[in-house]
């Protein structure tokens, strides 16, 4: 799955689109404004609903430059800002956004002393934007890696803790020894809410690792599978001889409502007394004396000698861990590149 390209906010498609594409949304946006047209400024919009234009020509008329400035209001939560942010004046990006709203047909954001926040609309649509800009990076990547038989560009990455450290370092090893040109862009989100299958929707990642199956189907929208099933075991210091009376050390992201079900049906199982922010603290209070923990294999990776691991037994849970990526870069070929490696890394 070949995905390059900057940023949604405020970049164009390739790199040698960055200088043109301001160019283009200021010119254009400033001629929109310097024209007069919507004096009444952004209050106007926010007063009520946006007259629409006839739906075929509003999907016509939205241009790259108008959702660039869309994300980067989105981005930055402001219309100063997100000007700020792409080298635009204030009333230019009122203005691409007055008409955005206008071709939409409805509210994109609430203005307010504090700034721009999206309304559901907006969030929406910046979402569909950040996705649109970046499959037209994918376009000029994927031409260009056709032209010259290589495939170069940023590859951006959501993933979670153990998996970041874990099972993503050896599959991105691989990935620069067959594919140097790829620049892998990590970012680690908490695998919890939308988690890094949130940051696939909103298209601020291309391939999300995420735990999916179960009760975490992949997201209406977006595509994926399973790439390992890690069991759970129980974790107490070492020698200890009875680990299961010892207080229990848990974290936030620890499991999905299947493994709790679980849980719950376990009478040795007390409630968490000590609820850390990740598994490294759960391993340092577990290796310290302080308690047991349940905890997935990635997370054991490693883990120190004074820390017993016990199996749960056939009836143990387990935890699924796949990618998700969205329909239209699902076959670009940085994304397939990284899906191949996490597959060969999890055999």
């Amino acid at each position: 799955m070949d995905a390059v390209g900057r940023n949604a906010a405020g970049r164009g498609a390739g790199r040698d689109a960055v200088p043109d594409a301001r160019r283009d949304a200021a010119r254009d946006a400033n001629r929109g404004a310097n024209r007069g047209a919507n004096r009444g400024g952004a209050r106007g919009a926010a007063r009520g609903a946006v007259p629409a234009e006839p739906a075929a020509r509003a999907a016509a008329d939205l241009a790259p430059h108008e959702l660039r400035i869309l994300v980067a209001v989105d981005d930055e939560r402001g219309f100063s800002a997100a000007a700020q942010a792409l080298g635009l004046t204030q009333s230019a990006v009122s203005h691409s956004i007055r008409g955005t709203e206008r071709k939409v047909g409805a509210v994109l954001f609430d203005r307010g002393r504090k700034g721009a926040t999206p309304t559901a609309a907006g969030a929406a649509a910046a979402a569909h934007a950040r996705r649109v800009l970046r499959l037209l990076d994918t376009l000029v990547a994927e031409a260009r890696g056709a032209d010259r038989g290589t495939v170069e560009g940023p590859l951006r990455i959501a993933a979670f803790r153990s998996v970041a450290l874990h099972l993503l370092p050896a599959a991105l090893e691989r990935l620069a020894a067959r594919h140097p040109g790829i620049e892998p862009q990590v970012r680690v989100v908490r695998e919890l809410g939308a988690g890094t299958a949130g940051e696939v929707a909103e298209g601020r990642a291309d391939v999300g690792i995420a735990t999916i199956g179960g009760s975490s189907p992949v997201p209406t929208g977006l595509i994926g599978d399973v790439l390992l099933e890690e069991p759970y075991a129980l974790v107490h210091p070492a020698g200890h001889p009875d680990p299961r009376s010892l207080p229990l050390v848990d974290w936030h992201e620890n499991c999905g409502s299947y493994t709790r079900e679980w849980w719950r049906r376990q009478d040795w199982i007390p409630k968490a007394t000590v609820l850390t922010e990740d598994d490294g603290a759960v391993l340092s209070m577990v290796s310290n004396g302080h308690g047991m923990a349940i905890m997935p294999a990635l997370s054991l990776t490693g883990a120190p000698d004074t820390i017993e691991i016990t199996d749960l037994g056939t009836e143990r849970p387990t935890r699924s861990v796949g990618y998700v990526t969205t329909p239209e870069l699902a076959s670009s070929t940085a994304v397939r590149a990284l899906i191949r490696e996490l597959r060969a890394v999890r055999a």
